[in-house]
């Protein structure tokens, strides 16, 4: 004999949307409302796999512009600078500071590229019916889910820098069109994760095991 693993679903019951509280559903058809804050109930999100492969497509196109236009112009005494991410992350290691270059490399160039990687895995794996590593994939988007509103570094230095370096005609700052793919790079990829039903990873999970009673 064998025996299936049980599951929320298979239990009849389905978490809330908006709070988070796992609830008996009235029938599958129509799962009802959450009775602690009335959100409706819903036991998937309809074309949740769609919906993120779209997001993650335009978060990726956009990634390309994101890292080879100027994120940031400089104009001192007439002459204009225009500086990419990654020329900010080398003039910063070669100034001395690799501290700061180590965190903007991270935050604005492998965060980002991760954040898709990520993304894309667990698109995949959910499409292939992968039952392997349910736990760790779920702990994987959780993850992806938390770390995108920290994204947004470079924009947030880029805005200070411009806010508070105008000493013109001597020198200003303007920001470049980098910053604005960058921008769509993070929101995207937030919209992407909070689209994604981290329960269907669970619904290809059929692993059975012998019956020891």
């Amino acid at each position: 004999m064998t025996t299936t693993t049980l599951t929320a679903a298979r239990a009849g019951l389905v978490s809330c949307g908006t709070c988070g509280l796992l609830a008996q559903q009235v029938s599958r058809a129509a799962p009802g409302h959450c009775p602690r804050c009335g959100a409706r109930l819903a036991s998937r999100r309809r074309g949740s796999l769609e919906t993120t492969w779209a997001l993650v497509i335009a978060a990726a196109i956009c990634y390309i512009p994101a890292n080879l236009l100027p994120v940031l112009g400089t104009t001192t005494l007439g002459s204009t600078a225009y500086d990419t991410i990654m020329g900010g992350v080398v003039f910063l290691y070669t100034s001395g500071s690799w501290p700061l270059a180590l965190i903007v490399l991270i935050a604005s160039v492998m965060v980002p590229l991760g954040k898709l990687l990520a993304l894309v895995y667990l698109l995949i794996t959910v499409q292939r019916g992968s039952i392997a590593g349910n736990r760790e994939r779920t702990r994987l988007y959780h993850l992806v889910e938390f770390i995108g509103r920290w994204s947004m570094l470079d924009v947030f230095v880029d805005t200070f820098t411009v806010a508070l370096v105008q000493l013109s005609p001597l020198m200003s700052v303007q920001p470049g069109a980098g910053v604005v793919f960058f921008a769509a790079v993070v929101v995207l990829t937030m919209i992407a994760a909070a689209s994604f039903d981290p329960r269907l990873i669970w619904d290809a999970d059929t692993t059975t095991e012998p019956d020891v009673a």
